[in-house]
């Protein structure tokens, strides 16, 4: 986004925006047959590096945003919260084939487009919506150690104003939140559950069962994992390994910001060894999974 957006999107009043949403969204919605599905999706995990891995691709000049570009979307939801809407509407935020053909001129290549929503990984009906709706796409996926994870993840809740419990609390209670989510999801295919995307700081944590549910649904090949330590340790190089993943050309990212970093307190060591306890035939099943060894024991 340009400075010159950035200063319109501050001065233009709420109503007006509002208003230019709704409009690009229902001639996204009535020119869909123009606009293909997208590319790639960033999978998650949450609070494991997906938002700054995003804003590194949108930065490549061969991945094009999503409509409108001043808009700076990461995610429309579609394959959970969205999805009665329909393909139409999805297609809708995504560029137009004349787009994308200019874009490719310029970019002296194949361009791609797609969205990151951590939430992808772990909802269970999102792989089988995706294998269907998207029968070429390609997926990424980032891997946070467990324990820092759920750690990040309870920390943005209390950002967010909707987590009143100490963290140790939050994992007690986790459980009893939860009750009753499951059957819901079954029984009604479109039902969105705050409590299983909102507090699910440990069960998120443990992969391998959301990495096979993907594997088994789009095929392992179109699955690339990657380890978020090693995104935060060699940024560059973990960027190449998705660009040339998505087909694309390697490119020197012009500056690594890691987005959405939050400094915390240090967590209980009761706590912490608890966790690391607990994950531990979880990291072990997973690096099985992956046959590759993992930085978090």
């Amino acid at each position: 986004m340009s400075d010159l957006e950035r200063r319109a999107k501050k001065v233009v009043p709420e109503p007006v925006k509002s208003g230019l949403k709704h409009a690009i969204r229902a001639y996204g919605t009535s020119t869909a047959f123009l606009r293909p599905m997208p590319d790639f999706l960033v999978l998650g995990t949450k609070r494991g590096g997906s938002t700054s891995a995003w804003r590194y691709l949108r930065q490549h000049p061969q991945v094009m945003p999503m409509v409108a570009a001043w808009e700076n979307l990461k995610s429309p939801h579609y394959f959970y919260w969205h999805y009665g809407r329909g393909r139409a509407w999805y297609r809708g935020h995504f560029p137009s084939r004349p787009a994308r053909s200019r874009a490719a001129r310029r970019a002296a290549g194949p361009v791609v487009t797609g969205e990151a929503s951590p939430y992808y990984l772990f909802n269970q009906y999102v792989p089988q919506r995706v294998a269907r709706d998207m029968p070429d796409g390609k997926f990424v996926v980032l891997l946070r150690d467990p324990v820092k994870r759920a750690y990040s993840h309870y920390w943005e809740r209390v950002d967010n104003g909707i987590e009143p419990l100490t963290f140790e609390q939050a994992l007690a209670a986790e459980p009893s939140r939860l009750e009753g989510e499951a059957e819901k999801m079954a029984a009604e295919p479109l039902y969105y559950s705050r409590p299983h995307d909102w507090y699910t700081y440990r069960e998120r944590g443990v992969y391998a069962p959301q990495l096979r549910r993907w594997f088994e649904a789009v095929g392992r090949e179109r699955v690339l994992v990657q380890v978020s330590e090693d995104l935060y340790r060699d940024p560059q190089g973990t960027m190449d390994t998705i660009f040339d993943f998505l087909g694309i050309a390697r490119w020197e990212v012009p500056k690594f910001t890691r987005h959405n970093y939050r400094p915390a307190d240090p967590m209980d060591p009761r706590v912490q060894a608890e966790l690391r306890e607990y994950y531990r035939p979880h990291n072990a099943d997973l690096a099985d999974l992956l046959g590759r060894d993992l930085p978090w024991d």
